[in-house]
């Protein structure tokens, strides 16, 4: 395994009403970091939750990671910070290309072992969070994804620690491959 980077903050959130459209909603999308290790096991990390099952979390979207990197460059383009955990991720990364990551790659992360399953594709909560639901097709056409990752070995991690990349059973599609492709058949 080689050291691709680190975590810069661990984040969890809990659903909360949001009115869209004239009609109550429920989302998570709002995280906070948290200190100290925090266990990931089961279909998510301890603390958060996720208010539509049906389109977040589950066995292959158990921990969603966004990295520093992409963080900056929207910073760029927006003209403004963004704080850990704007873009609902519960790992924000330093040093690894999440975007970039191969289908299939494995990442050992404290003591929990997490792989890479797909991008998510942002949908109208992350439009509420920014303010701005242009900011959906924005975020799309950037392409910087992110990753949601299966949880392989349950266990314990914390902002610090090394992500450790394992490529040996990973496919050639990237995250953002898989994301484009999607996007493309829903037209």
């Amino acid at each position: 395994m080689d050291v691709a980077g680190r975590v810069l903050s661990v984040n969890v959130g809990r659903p909360r009403p949001v009115e869209r459209l004239g009609q109550l909603r429920s989302t998570a999308i709002r995280k906070r970091p948290v200190e100290g290790r925090v266990a990931v096991r089961g279909v998510n990390v301890d603390g958060d939750e996720q208010a539509d099952r049906r389109s977040h979390g589950g066995p292959e979207q158990a921990v969603y990671a966004y990295a520093r990197e992409d963080y900056a460059w929207f910073e760029r383009e927006l003209g403004q910070p963004l704080d850990a955990a704007t873009f609902g991720e519960n790992l924000t990364l330093e040093g690894i290309d999440v975007s970039g990551a191969r289908v299939g790659e494995r990442w050992k992360v404290g003591s929990a072992v997490l792989e890479v399953t797909r991008p998510r594709l942002p949908c109208w909560k992350l439009g509420d969070r920014m303010g701005d639901q242009r900011f959906v097709a924005r975020f799309a056409e950037a392409e910087r994804f992110g990753a949601y990752l299966r949880i392989v070995q349950e266990g314990e991690l914390a902002s610090g620690d090394e992500v450790q990349v394992d490529r040996s059973d990973a496919g050639e599609l990237t995250v953002r491959d898989v994301g484009l492709a999607e996007l493309r058949k829903k037209g």
